[in-house]
């Protein structure tokens, strides 16, 4: 089998092209890869498309590319706890395509199964199956792009929505552990949005905190099959960072930073 281990997170996105779109694993600051949107950053990539829960924060994680303008359109389910993501979107820098959680899940996973599209229940009834909702405004504040209908279709007497799924060009993930051959094991909450984003790329890129050899991975605990990823990248002693923390008081309250 095929050694995907390269070098450096610039070697492993060195290819990523202007105009790509990019799936990105994580939730919050959970399971970012890091190190991977650093080195894209520095190689000066733009104009993206990205497919992600949320769009980092300020400062952070997607958002770092968010903050530069290299990211032009996203499709993500949440997207507070950014300053520059409202303001962009708002004065019409951003095309944002708002994506139910549970939806946005299913549209990766069925990519990486070669699902083209499914039907589901979340949206009926509202702007996401009528139509209608803004995606990129003008600079005044009206609205320059709006989705457009989905079809709806009964089944069983319950109504549903078609949705189509994502294949992007790219997607980047972070696991725990990685073997020589790609299979990924995520730790705990990290195993969020990776391993949708890793089935759903054309070229899945993983940086993994800890490289193993072919046979070290107990198969049963193997989230990711390395069939879905093409390259793996070792970074040991990337930060990790804290969304909201919250602290007891010496007289026994609670307080969130």
């Amino acid at each position: 089998m095929i050694d995907k281990v390269v070098a450096s997170a610039g070697a492993a996105v060195a290819d990523i092209p202007d105009g790509a779109s990019l799936a990105v694993g994580g939730f919050g600051l959970c399971g970012i890869p890091v190190a991977l949107l650093e080195a894209l950053h520095e190689q000066g990539t733009g104009n993206l498309e990205t497919i992600s829960n949320n769009c980092g924060v300020d400062g952070w994680g997607l958002g770092v590319l968010l903050a530069d303008g290299r990211i032009r359109r996203t499709i993500s389910s949440y997207v507070g706890e950014n300053k520059e993501f409202a303001r962009q979107f708002l004065s019409g820098e951003l095309e944002v395509e708002l994506t139910p959680q549970g939806t946005l899940a299913e549209k990766l996973r069925a990519g990486g199964a070669g699902i083209p599209a499914f039907y589901t229940k979340a949206g009926v009834g509202t702007q996401i199956s009528e139509g209608g909702l803004p995606r990129r405004y003008h600079p005044d504040g009206t609205v320059a792009v709006a989705s457009e209908p989905k079809e709806v279709r009964t089944f069983n007497g319950e109504d549903y929505v078609l949705e189509e799924s994502v294949a992007p060009d790219f997607a980047l993930v972070h696991a725990l552990r990685g073997d020589r051959h790609g299979n990924l094991v995520y730790h705990a909450a990290a195993m969020n949005f990776n391993p949708l984003c890793a089935m759903a790329g054309r070229i899945t890129i993983a940086e993994v905190e800890e490289l193993v050899e072919p046979g070290e991975l107990d198969p049963e605990q193997i989230h990711t099959p390395g069939i879905y990823v093409q390259r793996v990248v070792h970074v040991p002693h990337g930060e990790k960072r804290i969304e909201k923390r919250t602290v007891a008081l010496a007289d026994g309250t609670k307080k969130v930073d």
